[in-house]
């Protein structure tokens, strides 16, 4: 048995098959139905190794028929060095024999489930009827992020901001196919927020920063927390966070990296799994201000890897690669290594 190698051309080209849009409805749907079986899966939050540059994580998950785990890593610096911010790979095994049937690359992948968790986040907790987003921030998040409230929520109007004006030139060129989005362009955060319906905030400094104010908030808002995902890394003024109801994924993962570091040990928040699966309520009023931390979760990559998993098989997309030995005698690695084994020479 080999495994299935998914690496970046591989999977620009099921993308290019499938089509950008269909795979993030696509891989929400997957990823909802795997939150709504939140407690039959052993959890953890991810393991991380920090520096001043910034993070190295790694991050598992584990159901009774599947294990995940994905390296991902955030370095903020990196696009001064030609690379980019955010860089990840990820692999699916077997529990009942341990064997790895998926390698695959998860950096485009980690942006495009992100952007379709976001999503499926505001579809339970903004406004219904929520049109109007604003972006700030435009970096190699931004577009997934449109199209996914394009896709999934029916988002037509993008106004957006970037201190880095190529950014918003970029998002701009890249999004001009899409006819149905409108992207306006908005002089600082204060002007792309007033009248959204949806504020998502996705920027990439490692700090404590304050891109939404108290002041920027209006009632009924949904707020989409992209961009804080590591400890001493935050967008929201704490006021913000205090004020707004706030959902999250997994809590002891986003006590310590989400917006709510700010807050105190107990502050209340809500999984988004018991919203998915009925267990608690969204939005309770259309004056209420909802907030959806998010930090990005190991179970969101399990989904994704089945995803891909699955769709590549469907398109023969990718190759198989011998990952682990194959060989007659699987006692026989010595034997393997020198090419001396048993089944090796009977071949030869």
């Amino acid at each position: 048995m080999s495994t299935r190698f998914i690496d970046v051309p591989a999977l620009a080209q099921l993308l290019q098959r499938v089509g950008l849009q269909p795979f993030i409805e696509g891989l929400a749907a997957a990823i909802e139905e795997d939150f709504r079986r939140w407690p039959d899966f052993d959890k953890t939050a991810r393991l991380a190794s920090h520096s001043p540059q910034g993070v190295i994580e790694l991050m598992p998950v584990a159901g009774s028929a599947r294990y995940a785990f994905k390296y991902v890593n955030g370095h903020p610096g990196n696009p001064a060095r030609g690379l980019p911010t955010v860089m990840a790979f990820g692999a699916l095994a077997d529990v009942d024999t341990g064997m790895p049937v998926l390698l695959a690359e998860l950096t485009l992948t980690t942006a495009l489930r992100t952007a379709a968790t976001s999503a499926l986040a505001a579809r339970a907790l903004a406004r219904p009827g929520a049109r109007c987003m604003a972006l700030i921030g435009c970096g190699a998040q931004a577009e997934f992020q449109a199209l996914a409230f394009h896709a999934l929520l029916g988002v037509a109007e993008l106004r957006v901001h970037d201190r880095d004006g190529a950014a918003v030139d970029k998002l701009a060129h890249n999004l001009a196919p899409w006819r149905g989005l409108q992207v306006h362009r908005c002089a600082d955060a204060a002007e792309a927020v007033r009248g959204a319906d949806v504020v998502t905030t996705a920027t990439a400094d490692k700090r404590h920063a304050h891109v939404l104010l108290p002041a920027m908030v209006e009632p009924g808002m949904h707020l989409n927390a992209v961009g804080g995902d590591c400890p001493g890394k935050t967008e929201l003024h704490p006021d913000v966070v205090r004020a707004a109801r706030v959902f999250v994924e997994y809590a002891p993962q986003t006590r310590v990296e989400g917006e709510i570091q700010q807050m105190p040990a107990g502050f209340p928040v809500t999984e988004l799994w018991q919203v998915l699966s009925g267990r608690a309520p969204g939005r309770t009023g259309a004056q209420e201000v909802t907030l959806f931390d998010s930090v990005g979760f190991a179970l969101e990559d399990y989904a994704a890897l089945g995803f891909v998993q699955a769709l590549a098989a469907a398109h023969g997309v990718g190759r198989e690669v011998e990952l682990v030995p194959q060989a007659p005698d699987p006692k026989d690695l010595f034997g393997l290594a020198l090419g001396t084994a048993a089944g090796l020479r009977r071949a030869a």
